[in-house]
């Protein structure tokens, strides 16, 4: 990266703009966390509702603390383990950080991302971005620059490419912020991997009316343009053109190869024109949690139904 280009980065996000930059979960819509109206201008460009709160990116442990009113030991241990990497802890804010960036709630997620271009960004800023994926909102995250291109267009102040993304779905998303852990959102990091630093977490249920407590909350989320079909094997195709996502042939069958790909092969059937997309539906363990709850999602609800989860 170009030391000038990425210290423009930095100026835009010192002064109110908006720049979409690459981590190793997804890209991300970053602006200047301490400033309200630069974070108003991410909800406009997304079309996201205020209610789903924003991820706060730090370049360190250090500047994490300093926006917390709190430090547990919980938060020490994972946040050694960790970070930088794709987990998002959730605690109690300082004043500083805007409501608009937590919807109104008394609590903050905060993440240190493991992308060299991201840190650099944060650091040449100086101050933290909150950022959400760059995308207009329920729609496909973006895992390269050009699908950010292709989502947001000319509404976003500067794009920087990073190449692909290497973990390809968003963080997990864990509370510390109450009487128990609790996972808000899955991701790449298996449960169990968790609980043997913390002990037992709990599995949020679904969103309560009100302010989510993480982002990715909302019922309808990851979708692609063309139906997504969330099927079995051994199910029939459905009528008219589409094509099949299944492991050991278009996917691979290990959790974080299979995440890492996901986004891009659907990015990529999702601009054939088809009628439809058949993903093969992935076991419900630990190691798959974060797949299937964004094929969940993201999958076109069955004809009588409310939703896309099961």
């Amino acid at each position: 990266m170009d030391p000038g280009a990425l210290e423009h980065a930095a100026a835009l996000i010192r002064c109110g703009g908006l720049v979409a930059f690459p981590t190793e979960t997804v890209y991300g819509l970053g602006a200047n966390a301490f400033d309200a109206a630069a974070v108003e201008r991410i909800f406009r460009v997304k079309g996201r509702p205020r209610q789903s709160p924003l991820i706060v990116h730090v370049a360190s442990t250090d500047m994490a603390r300093t926006l917390v009113l709190e430090w547990p030991d919980a938060a020490e241990c994972l946040a050694r383990r960790f970070w930088p990497g794709p987990l998002t802890l959730v605690l109690r804010k300082q004043p500083s950080i805007p409501d608009v960036v937590t919807a109104g709630l008394t609590t903050v997620g905060l993440r240190v991302p493991s992308h060299p271009l991201a840190l650099a960004l944060i650091r040449a800023a100086g101050v933290p971005i909150a950022a959400p994926s760059a995308n207009a909102f329920t729609q496909l995250s973006p895992t390269t620059a050009e699908h950010v291109r292709q989502s947001l267009g000319d509404a976003v102040d500067l794009v920087l490419d990073g190449g692909p993304a290497t973990v390809g779905i968003e963080s997990t998303v864990l509370s510390l912020a109450g009487a128990e852990a609790l996972v808000l959102r899955p991701g790449v990091i298996p449960l169990p991997d968790i609980e043997a630093l913390i002990g037992r977490v709990r599995i949020a249920d679904s969103a309560e009316p009100g302010a989510h407590a993480s982002p990715g909350m909302h019922p309808r989320h990851y979708r692609p343009r063309t139906p997504l079909l969330l099927l079995d094997v051994n199910d029939p195709a459905p009528a008219g053109r589409g094509e099949w996502l299944r492991f050991g042939r278009e996917m691979p069958g290990e959790p974080s190869a299979y995440a890492a790909r996901l986004y891009a092969e659907l990015h990529r059937l999702d601009a054939k024109g088809l009628d439809w997309i058949a993903v093969e539906r992935p076991a419900d363990t630990p190691e798959w949690a974060g797949v299937l709850d964004r094929l969940t999602r993201a999958a076109t609800p069955a004809p009588g139904t409310s939703g896309g989860r099961p």
